[in-house]
């Protein structure tokens, strides 16, 4: 099952549903993106309910649902004008992992981590999957392919086992960071918080259709050329381990976000190191899930060099 979250012609968002990538429309439901969705318990027979109801299949028992798919009142978009916004638009946390892919912290030289490099994010970092991003002020902008796992149900203290039940599903990311901002301290946080910053999306695939364990190709390019290529098999704490992690000091509930960290290929680890550069089209994408495409509005500091530094 894939949910999203899809911008309104009246200005609004509502929660969508669709059977998967091949389908050609989305089910509207009744919530306002896929974070209020999910906040109720019952949030996967009224989807259910609704993808029924939208086939014009529910008649009585609602295939089994427990729910009417003849009384639900349904309202579908065309998937290929859809506009979709970030699925979850304000999570209550989103923490991220640093240095968590193998051939990402051969470039950065440092040593295989005993325990995740954690950050964390605002919700206004979030941005659209086709949003332009915008970032005034920062000469050195780097863009960092991610695996975003969501949550579905509350987990505190929680074993792995607990935490593969409690993930709703995974999503595409791209942690874009302000490497001179990150570099002016040993803290990441003011490098990595930048508003609007953050493309998540286009969907959720939920859990019991996808695993990132199985390998999902990952790539980040720009205009066209690939930066970043890996397989989530690479990760050193897959995420299960992280949302157990996390779990251990912060209790994790629905819609919260958790960020797995970046394969190798980052303009940071280059030689000569590389920036991304105003006007350029970031496209991140991972194997069956989705991909983002966010054109920067870059304005660097005045007399800062464009694009890359040589070392």
């Amino acid at each position: 099952m894939h949910l999203g979250t899809i911008r309104t012609t009246a200005g609004g968002t509502r929660a969508a549903v669709r059977e998967n990538e091949h389908a050609a429309s989305w089910t509207l439901l009744d919530a306002a993106d896929v974070g209020e969705l999910i906040a109720d318990p019952g949030w996967r027979e009224r989807a259910e309910a609704a993808l029924a109801a939208a086939a014009g299949a529910g008649s009585g028992s609602g295939s089994g649902t427990g729910i009417d798919a003849a009384t639900v009142d349904t309202e579908t978009v065309d998937a290929a004008t859809a506009l979709l916004a970030a699925p979850v638009l304000r999570p209550a946390k989103l923490v991220c992992c640093g240095l968590n892919y193998h051939d990402h912290i051969v470039e950065t030289g440092r040593d295989i981590p005993e325990y995740p490099t954690l950050f964390a994010k605002f919700a206004d970092t979030i941005t659209d999957p086709l949003a332009d991003i915008e970032i005034e002020g920062s000469a050195k902008v780097d863009w960092e392919a991610e695996l975003a796992v969501v949550v579905g149900s509350r987990i505190r203290r929680g074993s792995k086992a607990d935490a593969e039940a409690a993930i709703l599903g995974y999503t595409v990311a791209n942690d874009v960071s302000c490497r001179d901002w990150q570099a002016r301290t040993l803290q990441w946080f003011q490098g990595k918080a930048w508003d609007r910053t953050t493309p998540i999306g286009p969907a959720i695939v939920t859990a019991d259709a996808i695993s990132p364990k199985d390998g999902l190709a990952i790539r980040g390019e720009i205009d066209g050329e690939t930066m970043q290529e890996s397989n989530t098999r690479e990760l050193v704490f897959d995420a299960a381990d992280l949302v157990a992690y996390v779990s251990q000091f912060t209790e994790l509930g629905p819609g919260d976000i958790v960020l797995t960290g970046t394969p190798g290929g980052v303009g940071l680890g280059l030689r000569p190191q590389r920036w991304l550069r105003d006007g350029e089209t970031l496209t991140t994408t991972i194997e069956g899930i989705g991909a983002l495409s966010n054109t920067m509005r870059l304005t660097p500091p005045a007399g800062a060099p464009e694009g890359e530094e040589r070392s």
